[in-house]
């Protein structure tokens, strides 16, 4: 991997995880040497896009404060990193994608580049500063009511808006799903925007690693039978696999 390419990885992943990162941790992270780490914050230190700290580095573009979606994003980084870089490969240059504010659908923000141009909508501000470096990504923050725990607008304006959007694929995750294949959010009003956007786009695609399988979850807000396709990672287990397979096609990414 080029420098360059590393250190867009180190941005990502602090953008992604919003906390100190030290540079062991990044070290094992990108499977390099600490003393490579070093030279990479030295050079994104003088580019001003990171703060240098004690042992490691704070993002610049946002507080690195410890709140549910940092907390959220942090678990099972690797598998949404996978699931994140296999969702892009449904894409193609032109679409137009709805992409819901969630842990592992940030991972396909991060991983958009590839596929542009792109018209990108979206309740999630933690993607704003994903995305608004990307030249060719035609960014619309959908607006609505401010969540400041998971960074995200959600509301009837938003729901709303939805409405009148022409959408090519649309990409949801979830907080969890059953043995019957329902979808759950942790919240009615978090179920009900979902149902909204899952009512908009030609595609609807679910990025969901296998954890989430029997994971905490309040109020269902769809089943796997109205996904095209659901983007996992192995572990759900054979019986399982062949059961909520026949509800949708599912693809397990590589980590």
């Amino acid at each position: 991997m080029k420098p360059s390419q590393r250190q867009n990885e180190i941005l990502t992943l602090m953008r992604a995880l919003q906390k100190e990162l030290k540079v062991e941790e990044l070290a094992a992270l990108l499977n390099v040497s600490s003393l490579t780490i070093r030279r990479d914050l030295q050079q994104l230190s003088r580019q001003r896009a990171i703060i240098r700290t004690h042992g490691g580095c704070l993002s610049i573009s946002w507080a690195a404060l410890e709140t549910e979606y940092s907390r959220k994003v942090s678990l099972n980084l690797e598998l949404k990193q996978a699931i994140g870089k296999a969702a892009v490969e449904q894409l193609k240059p032109g679409d137009a994608l709805l992409i819901h504010d969630g842990s592992t659908t940030f991972h396909l923000a991060s991983n958009l580049s590839s596929k542009t141009p792109l018209t990108v909508y979206t309740n999630s501000l933690a993607m704003i500063s994903e995305l608004g470096r990307v030249p060719a990504v035609s960014l619309y923050i959908i607006g609505g009511m401010y969540n400041p725990n998971l960074y995200s607008l959600r509301g009837s304006l938003t729901e709303h808006v939805l409405e009148s959007l022409n959408i090519d694929v649309t990409f949801l995750g979830a907080d969890a799903i059953d043995d019957e294949g329902r979808c759950l959010a942790s919240s009615p009003e978090e179920a009900s925007l979902a149902k909204c956007m899952l009512r908009s786009g030609r595609r609807k695609i679910l990025l969901a690693d296998h954890t989430k399988l029997n994971a905490r979850g309040n109020v269902v807000y769809g089943t796997l039978n109205e996904f095209e396709l659901w983007i996992t990672t192995r572990g759900i287990g054979e019986s399982r696999l062949q059961k909520l397979g026949q509800q949708t096609h599912i693809h397990e990414a590589e980590p």
